[in-house]
């Protein structure tokens, strides 16, 4: 696992991370924003510390252990395609912290995020992060779970973030609620 200074993140600030999109795609998780970790390796929830990949294996959703934190291999991210998975942000630069975005740079994200979904016609999104989310779309009231809306024809869930800084939430209780949108996307 490579070591990054704090100076070596700080470098990764604002930088943006490519969406893992592929034909066939069924289910898109959408994260808040890049962490500069995950800007420093090109890969999506790539912090140590996140419990986003162990949580799919926990679900069923991946059959393999993916260690991203070194950066995710093109092998690992052509099996995530192949399964119809994909993953994108709300906001695309990266922060240290989704903290340090701005109500307006979530709602502008949700535009663009629909614009995504249009375009690539999942079957499910599933937005990691209820706050991010009742912000970017003006949803106070959200709940987690299956939303009543739809996104541009898209099935809409809202699911914990894997944050490690999301303390109260353990792989377990991720795979769970992931488990539920993967089941809707049919892909487990």
């Amino acid at each position: 696992m490579p070591r990054f200074t704090r100076a070596e993140l700080e470098s990764y600030r604002d930088a943006e991370v490519p969406d893992l999109i592929g034909p066939g795609l069924r289910l898109l998780f959408v994260g808040i924003n890049p962490g500069l970790w995950t800007a420093a390796t090109q890969t999506h929830f790539a912090h140590p510390v996140n419990r986003f990949y162990p949580a799919l294996l926990a679900a069923g959703i991946i059959t393999e252990p993916i260690s991203p934190s070194a950066g995710m291999t093109e092998e690992d991210r052509d099996r995530l395609r192949a399964r119809g998975i994909g993953i994108t942000n709300i906001v695309r630069r990266a922060t240290a912290r989704a903290s340090e975005l701005t109500d307006e740079e979530l709602r502008a994200g949700g535009l663009e995020l629909v614009e995504t979904v249009r375009r690539t016609s999942p079957r499910v999104v599933a937005i990691a992060g209820i706050t991010a989310y009742r912000t970017a779309f003006g949803r106070r009231g959200a709940v987690l779970g299956r939303q009543p809306e739809a996104l541009e024809g898209a099935e809409l869930w809202v699911v914990p973030n894997p944050s490690g800084l999301n303390a109260h939430e353990t792989v377990d209780s991720l795979a769970a609620a992931y488990a539920d949108a993967a089941r809707a996307a049919g892909v487990i």
